[in-house]
This record gives C-alpha cells, structure tokens and sequence, in this order.
C-alpha cells in the first residue's frame, strides 16, 4: 500500500529542510555544485553564506545589493562575474573593487566557491597567525593565504582554516573557565 500524498510531501520537506541544519555542509556540497553547474549562485544561496560568516551583516548586505536592483539580478551577475573572472586576484577584486564588499565577507563567499583557492579572513585565524588585521588584497595573497597554508599538517586548505580557528576557540573557551565569576 502507498504512503498518502501528505506523508510523501512532509517527509521530502523535511529532509529538504534539514540542509540547512548543518549550514556548512549544504554550502561546500550542494551550493557549490550549484554554482559549478549553473555559473551563478541564487539569493537564498548566496544569503545562506552570509549568514553562515555573518548573520548579522545579512540586511546591510540586502540594502547594498537592492541598491542596484531586484536581488535575484544582481546576485546573478555578481555571482557570474565571479565564475567568469580570470583567476583568485580577479574574483576577490570584483567583491572588493566592484561589489565594495569587506575583506571577511568576500572571502567567505570565495571560500564556500573555491575552498581549494581561498581562505577565510577571519579575526581568529588571524590571532592564530600573529598577524595584525589588514584590509589588502596583496596582503592577502602575499602573507594570510602562504601562512595559513603552512599552518598546520592539515591536507586541505579548509581543514586548516578550521584548525586554526578551531584551537584559537579552545583557548579562548579555557581562558573563560579559568577567570573567577
């Protein structure tokens, strides 16, 4: 005997909401595959990434991209310039240069897209390097990217990055129960 039609359905929309549960994997699986394949990301993909880096940068980033039209557009020439750039320098330029996206941010989105190319630029992982904050992207490319690359016996360059803000979270977890109440 076949399931009703209403326990069919519940059951696809519950797994199809799970995804977003375990935020990172559906955004290094699923939304990069999609991308991959379609060459362009859509705005619930792309919001899904800002919010995995940033929940709270999620309106100030809707005002911006609306600025220059209905979002679904932008967000697919954005991401599209993206896919069609000529190498890391030239996508990370376009968020930075032509999207006036923050460091952070833009290597977040980068980082879901191309995890083998880029890197989080994230306050943590920075502390973990004893490196000061920047905002360039020679900086980047030239000091972040190589030190966080050889940072750790980690295989991949995301697994690194998790690493390092993986233990720079223990230590600040540690300090906290070490203080007096």
């Amino acid at each position: 005997m076949t399931e009703p039609l209403s326990k069919t359905m519940n059951k696809f929309m519950v797994r199809n909401y799970l995804k977003y549960y375990f935020l990172e994997d559906y955004l290094f699986g699923e939304v990069r595959r999609n991308f991959q394949k379609r060459k362009f990301l859509l705005p619930d993909e792309f919001f899904c990434v800002v919010i995995w880096k940033s929940n709270r940068a999620k309106t100030s980033i809707k005002k911006k991209l609306l600025k220059f039209g209905d979002l679904k557009s932008t967000i697919k020439t954005m991401t599209g310039q993206i896919y069609t750039a000529n190498g890391s320098r030239e996508r990370l330029k376009i968020l930075l240069r032509d999207w006036k996206f923050n460091l952070p941010m833009a290597t977040a989105i980068l980082t879901v897209l191309y995890p083998n190319e880029f890197t989080i630029k994230d306050t943590r992982v920075l502390s973990q390097l004893k490196m000061e904050d920047f905002n360039g992207l020679k900086k980047y490319f030239e000091e972040f990217l190589p030190n966080v690359k050889k940072s750790s016996a980690q295989k991949n360059l995301r697994d690194k990055d998790r690493e390092l803000w993986s233990k720079s979270f223990h230590e600040d977890l540690i300090q906290f129960l070490n203080k007096e109440a």
